[in-house]
C-alpha cells in the first residue's frame, strides 16, 4: 500500500463529550439528587418530543428497554416474537428473559434488515400464531415499517421497534420508534448519542407507558410508592445519565448530519467493484450508527486497513441463532449467515474530519488495487 495513505489511529467509535455535558453532570452532583430526580423526567419529555410520541420512559440500558417494552405489552410465557438473527444478541435475549420464544426469519442482503417476505413465510409456518414482531433498524437504516405494521395488524401482534442503533433515522418522514406500539433505544457510548449506559422506550399508548413505569420501578403503584402491585425490576436511569443525555439529545441532529456527510463521502470515494456500500432508499433516512460495507474478502480488507491505522469492526461475526446460547435453534438463515462473513464497519463518527474520511476511501481503493 502506498505510504501516503497511512493514517494515525482512526478509531471506529469516539463518543463526543464536551464541557456542556460535564457542566450538567456537575450540577446534578452538586444538587445531591443523583437518582429519582427531575433530570430523568426532563430527559424523557425531551426525547418524547424528539420522537414525536406521547411518552418516553428512561431505563438503565438498551437491553432493559427491550425487556420492559415486551413486558409492558404482555409478552411472556408461551408467546412467539418474530425478529432478526442479524443483530446484537440482546434483541433475542430480551425476548427470552420475558419467557417468550424468539422466532427468526432471514434478512434482506441489501438492507441487512429483517426481510418482510421471509417474515411472512415464517408467520405462515405457525399458522399466523405470532404474538409480537420486533424488527431491528440495523446500523441505523430503518426497517420496512409499513410492511411490519400491516403484518402486526393482520395477525393482532404487538409491534416493537428495536431502534437501539437508529437515533435520528426516519422512515417516510416519521422518526424511528414512533411507528410501533413501542420503540426502544440504547445510549451505550458508541451509539449516535450516549448517556454512558442507558435506554429509552417511547410509545403513544397510555396503558403501555403506565405498565412500563411500574415494571422498571419494582412494580410500584404510581400514587403510593409503598405499594407494589406487580413484580418488577429496578431498570431506572440515574439523573447523572439523564444529565448527559439531555445535552447529547440537543446535539444529536449535528451528530447525525456529520455521520451522513461522512457516509456520503465514503459512498462517493470507494471505487472497488468487489465492495458493496450501504443502500438508502429515498423514503428512508439512514442515521449511520455504523457505515457497513460488504466484501467477499472481508478479513483481508480489515487487516490491510489495520496496517495503516484504520480501525474497523464486524457486526456481527456470528448470527444469533448460531450462538451457543441458541444451540437449540435448528433452522438456518442463509442470507444472515453469508453476511456475517462479509460485513465490515468503517469509521464514520462525528469526530472525523473530511480529510480523514477521504483518506479511508483512498486506503480501501489502494488496498484493492494492490491485490
Amino acid at each position: 500500500m502506498n505510504s501516503q495513505t497511512s493514517l494515525d489511529d482512526v478509531s471506529l467509535a469516539n463518543p463526543v463529550i464536551s464541557s456542556r455535558e460535564q457542566r450538567r453532570v456537575r450540577e446534578v452532583l452538586e444538587s445531591g439528587q443523583l437518582a429519582a430526580g427531575d433530570e430523568v423526567e426532563a430527559f424523557e419529555d425531551a426525547f418524547a418530543d424528539y420522537c414525536g410520541t406521547e411518552h418516553a420512559v428512561a431505563t438503565s440500558n438498551g437491553t432493559t428497554a427491550l425487556h420492559a417494552a415486551l413486558a409492558a405489552l404482555d409478552i411472556g410465557d408461551g408467546d412467539r416474537v418474530l425478529t432478526t438473527p442479524l443483530s446484537f444478541v440482546a434483541t433475542a435475549n430480551a425476548v427470552r428473559l420475558t419467557g417468550a420464544t424468539p422466532v427468526f426469519a432471514d434478512v434482506d442482503a441489501r438492507t441487512f434488515n429483517l426481510d418482510p417476505d421471509a417474515a411472512q413465510r415464517r408467520i405462515d409456518q405457525f399458522g399466523g400464531d405470532i404474538d409480537a414482531i420486533m424488527p431491528v433498524h440495523l446500523y441505523g437504516l430503518p426497517a420496512a415499517m409499513d410492511r411490519y405494521r400491516e403484518l402486526a395488524d393482520r395477525y393482532d401482534a404487538a409491534l416493537i421497534e428495536d431502534a437501539a442503533q437508529a437515533h435520528g433515522a426516519t422512515y417516510r418522514g416519521e422518526p424511528v420508534g414512533s411507528m410501533g406500539d413501542a420503540g426502544c433505544f440504547s445510549f451505550y457510548p458508541t451509539k449516535n448519542m450516549t448517556t454512558g449506559e442507558g435506554g429509552m422506550v417511547v410509545t403513544d399508548r397510555d396503558d403501555v407507558a403506565r405498565r412500563l413505569r411500574a415494571f422498571i420501578n419494582h412494580g410500584r403503584d404510581p400514587d403510593d410508592g409503598s405499594v407494589h402491585r406487580s413484580v418488577g425490576h429496578n431498570f431506572r436511569m440515574t439523573d447523572l445519565a439523564a444529565a448527559i443525555g439531555r445535552t447529547q439529545l440537543d446535539r444529536l441532529p449535528e451528530f447525525v448530519d456529520a455521520r451522513r456527510e461522512h457516509a456520503r463521502r465514503l459512498n462517493e470515494g470507494i471505487d472497488v467493484e468487489e465492495i458493496t456500500t450501504p443502500t438508502e432508499a429515498a423514503y428512508k433516512r439512514h442515521s449511520y450508527h455504523q457505515y457497513t460495507v460488504r466484501s467477499s474478502d472481508r478479513d483481508a480488507l480489515a487487516d490491510a486497513l489495520a496496517r495503516v491505522g484504520i480501525d474497523t469492526g464486524v457486526y456481527y461475526p456470528t448470527p444469533i441463532h448460531r450462538q451457543p446460547a441458541y444451540e437449540h435453534v435448528d433452522e438456518r438463515y442463509p442470507v444472515a449467515e453469508r453476511l456475517t462473513d462479509e460485513v465490515l464497519s468503517l469509521p464514520v463518527h462525528p469526530s472525523l474530519d473530511t480529510g480523514t474520511v477521504e483518506s479511508i476511501a483512498t486506503a480501501i481503493n489502494t488496498t484493492s488495487n494492490d491485490e
